[in-house]
């Protein structure tokens, strides 16, 4: 079973949170911040008013606290609409 996005929603995977600060210091799970970037897996086909302008495999920076979250087969996934990604990364 696959997720298909309807109208301006987007399905992505959050990246890992990251372990170590750029100077090597391990960090404790408490720690971690949420991060913020993700991958596009599904890209709805967006509504009269909502232009897509993201595509699947796109690197993307969201909104902190966006979304809904979704669990599928074990894996996490955030469907979010599309005025919630605030940047695709290059």
């Amino acid at each position: 079973m696959n997720i298909k996005p309807l109208q301006d929603r987007v399905v992505v995977k959050m990246a890992e949170a990251e372990e170590t600060t750029e100077s090597g210091i391990i960090l404790s799970g408490s720690a971690k911040e949420k991060p913020e970037f993700a991958e596009v897996l599904e890209v709805g086909p967006g509504t009269a008013d909502v232009k897509m302008e993201v595509k699947k495999g796109d690197k993307v920076l969201i909104s902190k606290y966006s979304g809904t979250n979704v669990k599928l087969h074990g894996e996490e996934y955030i469907i979010v609409k599309m005025e919630d990604i605030l940047a695709v990364v290059e």
